[in-house]
């Protein structure tokens, strides 16, 4: 699928497939269908009778690639793993993409195409890979085998080794258009468009993610209770949200981003809906107190899925957030 923001870029990158490049880093904000505008170009190059929209979705290799069973194509992604855990074997997902699954995929692309076409294959996120997996790649990009198309896709670039990344046609997939991505949701039945897309920083696919009224509901509640710093009981929001731990710590991200901006450049981004009362905290608030929170925010979200304790990390957030705004 590619979405409309998404298809002058798409057009763009399909106009010649034998200029085409062995490599495609894909990279730009969570959300805005970097994976789905790679599909589309994997499908294409592998597609046995391409359109000018794309593949055809009517040949043999189309029908192949839909049903997951094209023997030119590889997607890789973090695999789960099995646990041995009290006798009982449970499934986990991994953090990393591993070196043994970089290896297959470079294998794969060094054979001989079965269908006498493209061969591609799709890493997502390939920020998820190893040292080890990461150096296992260099080989295919520096000596890339000919039509060969390999796509990463990557919401943190930066986190990938400058190796690999100058390896790499490196292609930015930005925010749509407020207009396009309203357009978008509205087509799709989502209630509050201008809301949740504000809250998902302008990227319309979470947006949608937010959509959620259940999740409308905790937010607002949640959002309530950082508006009166005065009431709040930290001991009792912190167990009532520790289940949603990396759902509370993004609003509480964008929160104190709002108030750092209202602070520093009179505007919302995140909740305009509350801006008059992020106005008056964040005026109210200690500015070098407002950064180090958000740093310390920032910093807690790269290992928040695997909290030791997710009771006492949301009260020391929420403590250090009645301490900065708190009256100076």
């Amino acid at each position: 699928m590619i979405h409309p923001w998404n298809r002058a870029l798409f057009q763009q990158l399909t106009a010649d497939r034998e200029r085409m490049p062995h490599a495609l880093l894909l990279h730009g904000p969570a959300g805005v269908g970097k994976r789905d505008l790679g599909l589309a170009l994997a499908q294409w190059s592998v597609c046995e009778a391409p359109v000018p929209e794309g593949a055809c979705g009517l040949c043999d290799a189309c029908n192949w690639f839909v049903q997951g069973n094209h023997p030119d194509y590889r997607y890789l992604e973090p695999k789960e793993e099995e646990v041995d855990e009290a006798g009982k074997v449970k499934k986990k997902a991994s953090k990393e993409i591993k070196v043994d699954q970089v290896r297959e995929i470079s294998e794969f692309l060094c054979l001989s195409a079965h269908r006498g076409g493209w061969r591609s294959a799709l890493i997502y996120p390939a920020e998820l890979m190893n040292q080890a997996a990461a150096n296992a790649l260099l080989k295919t990009l520096e000596e890339p085998p000919p039509r060969v198309l390999l796509i990463l896709v990557s919401h943190q670039p930066g986190r990938l080794l400058p190796t690999v990344r100058s390896r790499c046609r490196k292609v930015a997939v930005g925010l749509p258009a407020t207009s396009v991505a309203m357009d978008w949701l509205r087509e799709a039945g989502v209630a509050q468009p201008l809301d949740l897309l504000a809250e998902a920083g302008g990227a319309p696919l979470a947006a949608i993610g937010f959509a959620e009224s259940e999740r409308g509901e905790r937010r607002e509640m949640f959002l309530d209770r950082l508006a009166n710093p005065a009431q709040l009981d930290v001991c009792a929001v912190a167990e009532a949200y520790k289940p949603l731990l990396a759902e509370t710590w993004g609003w509480l991200m964008r929160w104190v981003h709002d108030a750092l901006e209202q602070r520093l450049a009179g505007s919302s981004r995140y909740f305009p809906a509350r801006t008059e009362v992020i106005a008056r905290l964040a005026h109210q608030a200690d500015l070098s107190g407002l950064l180090a929170l958000e740093r310390e925010l920032a910093v807690a979200g790269r290992w928040l899925r695997h909290p030791l304790n997710p009771t006492l990390l949301l009260e020391s957030w929420l403590i250090r957030y009645v301490e900065v705004v708190s009256k100076r």
